[in-house]
């Protein structure tokens, strides 16, 4: 089992450069096999889920090359249509983008129930209630299992703009007959990065960003190169780290426009924050103030920020306030900041923070992706030593986060329990 060990209190200076998009990816990479062609993408994540997405497609006869670190080539000419024996699929959540692609191309899927992290209760009933509405028959006993004679476009409102149904419904119906329409679809940047890659393989999908979106279903799809957008809760991670450090960090390759909730709290904060064309420039300050924050659907402030922008208010004199309104139980990782010496109470869906004037380093471990991101950051502004323990959370979402924190100035190791460091921190002066 490797461990991440930092030695905390050094403030972050320099520039880092933003890889591409997880959420976009773990639905870009998926999408390609409507095409039954050849799709090379670009800006892909080196990261954990994305090989998982690949072992996946290999076992359904898909070849994929990796032409560089952030490249793929995807041939699906000659994949079957069964995933459902793959451990893989049981390893993350996004796994279930294939439902909607295989029910779409071969309007039959088998697939296992998709893992992830776990923070709460995270049905798939609004993916079903879209491909029923299409017209596929749902079993979901051992495994999930669509079939359709075939696809027929229609309304679909959604209870709640859900990001993942919201793609699925997509990926299904860009080869259905007719029209399809998803009322209350979720507004996210990596919605709207997917119908785009949707459509520059020929498909049809106006609307992507609003809450209607409108798919006019066609005959096929063709092959495509397509570059993913920046990561946004990566660039947020990096924003967070900064101030939480008293850094002085340039985020490079990034899209403003999606990180203006974060940066509007920073501001708010106290925290210096100036926008470029693809670049935000984060500098700390030791005159910082509690507030408010509410996690809320795109453009409202995400909920993969959240463990991270408490660890910052946690170190903030006053009381804060974070209300989880979008998933149950996202607080587990509260805990772990106790350890470390965080005042924080939660109170159902609200954590309530009295800022200390440090925290301590101990040994603690990352209990999903973001929360894992919450604990580096913690160690990053915490006295003496941190050890975070269950670090492939981490490399599920953050690509060679350790290397980059390390040219920023982190003290900050990757270890193995016999030892061998895997990175070596920058010497002293």
């Amino acid at each position: 089992m490797e461990k991440i060990v930092i030695h905390g209190q050094k403030p972050l200076r320099g520039e880092v450069t933003i890889s591409g998009s997880k959420n976009a990816a773990v639905a870009i990479v998926p999408a390609a096999l409507l095409a039954n062609d050849i799709v090379i993408l670009e800006n892909v994540p080196d990261i954990a889920d994305i090989t998982n997405l690949v072992e996946i497609m290999r076992e359904m006869q898909v070849k994929v090359d990796r032409l560089d670190a952030h490249t793929l080539r995807i041939d699906s000419r000659h994949m079957c249509n069964d995933c459902a024996s793959s451990e893989a699929v049981r390893k993350m959540r996004a796994s279930y983008y294939f439902l909607g692609v295989l029910l779409g191309r071969f309007k039959h899927a088998r697939v296992a129930f998709p893992g992830g992290c776990d923070f709460g209760v995270r049905p798939i009933d609004l993916h079903v209630k879209g491909f029923e509405a299409l017209g596929a028959e749902v079993s979901t006993k051992a495994i999930i299992e669509m079939k359709a004679r075939e696809l027929v476009g229609t309304n679909i409102f959604l209870d709640f703009a859900s990001v993942g149904a919201t793609i699925n419904i997509m990926l299904a119906a860009v080869l259905a007959k007719g029209t399809t329409v998803i009322e209350n679809a979720a507004k996210e940047p990596h919605v709207v990065d997917t119908a785009n890659f949707l459509n520059s393989m020929g498909a049809d999908v106006k609307g992507a960003g609003t809450d209607a979106i409108r798919i006019r279903g066609v005959q096929k799809l063709h092959g495509s190169e397509y570059a993913i957008i920046p990561d946004q809760i990566e660039a947020g991670t990096y924003m967070m780290a900064s101030a939480i450090t008293g850094g002085d960090v340039k985020i490079k390759n990034v899209i403003p426009r999606h990180m203006e909730s974060v940066s509007a709290k920073l501001r708010e904060i106290g925290v210096s924050v100036v926008e470029k064309d693809d670049c935000i420039h984060v500098i700390g300050s030791e005159h910082l103030k509690p507030t408010k924050v509410k996690t809320m659907p795109y453009p409202g402030f995400p909920t993969d920020m959240q463990p991270q922008i408490l660890v910052l208010l946690s170190l903030i004199s006053g009381t804060s306030m974070v209300n989880e309104s979008v998933w149950d139980n996202r607080f587990r990782y509260v805990e772990q900041l106790r350890k470390l010496g965080a005042n924080i109470d939660v109170e159902g869906h609200i954590a309530i923070v009295e800022g200390v004037d440090q925290l301590q380093g101990t040994e603690v471990q990352a209990t999903d992706l973001r929360a894992g991101a919450a604990m580096v950051l913690a160690g990053l502004a915490a006295e003496g030593s941190t050890t975070i323990t269950n670090v492939q959370y981490i490399d599920r979402g953050y690509e060679g986060m350790v290397e980059k924190l390390t040219s920023l100035g982190a003290c900050i190791d990757r270890i193995t329990d016999d030892g061998p460091m895997l990175y070596t921190p920058p010497q002293a002066g």
